[in-house]
């Protein structure tokens, strides 16, 4: 049985299927993921966000948080990452980064994801409006995401003084997981889904020299892959589903808190970041945020520009660096854990290749979601990933 859709082709590359696995940080998708998803056949992405938190030998640290931005989105380990991901990879699909506009230290980060030979660089969180001075004549597919028509406007015209235009274009919608391209009011609205953007944005596209559209934020299954495919995408960008398997980076207890999530569970919350995010609510931090326990923060990392050194965390209450590096540790006191509004559909572990084949049509996907899923309290995932 042969998959059910066309290979994706960007730039100068070519995966048999066409999915993108979205980047998720701190430590949610680097080298494991990656490699294990570009190694099926589609597009592992590495989050550049947290490198710090991967191994700390040569990292300086203050408590165990990595001091200003030079460790916690550390440049050694980020190659390392890269390097990592690649020969899980095999020679199979494609290994790129997500890079997000609003870091610090944003422009080193790209050179050092060029300078690793990635084939593609994914950067929002803001506009990527630089991307292609920081690359050159490097030979790396530059992907913007875009939430509007309007987005996908600006970016090219200010690109195009550049010579370049983008190789691809990932629009996301209000469903995904993390920070959104929207207001809080615009993520509820009817007018600003996925399914509603897709044929507007799509139209840009077309306007500007026939760029792939990428489609994210609520993508779950085979079904809605093709929903978007036959409307004349290139592809689709997964994340949230990514998080139920073994091979993915986070922290067992990350995982089990997905697993034990239910849809009411999964809200939007304010970010330090200045966006809308969305995560597990129901976890002891955001439980003492939302109650209104607000204790003070000092700000060790320096990890985003809009934070302003943690002016914004102590108004939100939480520093998202330490919550996000708590999570990818495996601290359920005090981690912040994001997810797409899909979250809590993931109600078991399985391998990323057993995973892609369901979303492509070569195995039955009889992932089901089930209320209230009796997931035990000590999950043998290391045991399980060896068994498989």
């Amino acid at each position: 049985m042969n998959s059910e859709f066309k290979p994706l082709k960007i730039r100068n590359f070519e995966v048999e299927h066409p999915i993108i696995q979205g980047g998720m940080g701190v430590g949610v998708s680097w080298d494991n993921l990656a490699g294990a998803v570009a190694r099926a056949g589609c597009m592992g992405t590495v989050s550049s966000v947290g490198t710090g938190y991967w191994k700390t030998e040569a990292v300086r640290t203050i408590n165990g948080r990595p001091l200003k931005p030079v460790n916690f989105h550390h440049s050694e380990n980020f190659k390392a990452i890269l390097r990592s991901a690649m020969e899980k990879a095999a020679g199979h699909g494609a290994i790129g980064v997500n890079i997000l506009c609003a870091v610090t230290d944003y422009e080193r980060q790209v050179r050092d994801a060029v300078e690793s030979g990635v084939k593609y660089i994914i950067s929002g969180a803001g506009l990527p409006l630089r991307l292609p001075e920081y690359v050159g004549d490097a030979d790396v597919a530059l992907i913007p995401i875009v939430s509007s028509p309007r987005v996908v406007d600006l970016i090219c015209k200010r690109w195009k003084r550049h010579g370049r235009l983008p190789d691809a274009i990932v629009l996301e919608g209000p469903k995904s997981g993390g920070h959104q391209g929207y207001t809080y009011e615009q993520c509820m609205d009817p007018e600003y889904q996925l399914e509603v953007m897709t044929p507007k944005v799509l139209a840009s596209c077309k306007a500007w020299g026939n760029i792939p559209l990428i489609v994210a934020g609520g993508v779950w299954d085979k079904h809605d892959i093709k929903f978007y495919l036959d409307q004349g995408v290139a592809g689709v960008q997964m994340a949230t589903r990514f998080i139920g398997t073994y091979e993915c980076d986070a922290s067992d207890t990350f995982k089990r808190v997905i697993l034990k999530s239910r849809k009411q569970d999964i809200k939007l919350i304010k970010s330090p970041v200045g966006y809308p995010a969305r995560g597990v609510i129901t976890t002891p931090l955001m439980s003492r945020v939302l109650g209104g326990i607000r204790p003070k923060i000092t700000c060790i990392s320096n990890c985003v520009d809009p934070c302003n050194h943690g002016q914004e965390s102590n108004k939100v209450g939480y520093c998202i660096a330490d919550a996000l590096g708590d999570a990818r540790n495996g601290s359920i006191d005090t981690g912040l854990f994001f997810t797409g509004s899909n979250g809590y559909r993931v109600t078991k572990l399985q391998h990323v290749s057993e995973l892609i084949e369901k979303l492509v049509g070569l195995r039955v996907d009889d992932d089901t979601w089930i209320e209230d899923p009796n997931v035990p309290d000590e999950l043998t995932l290391q045991a399980a990933s060896a068994a498989g």
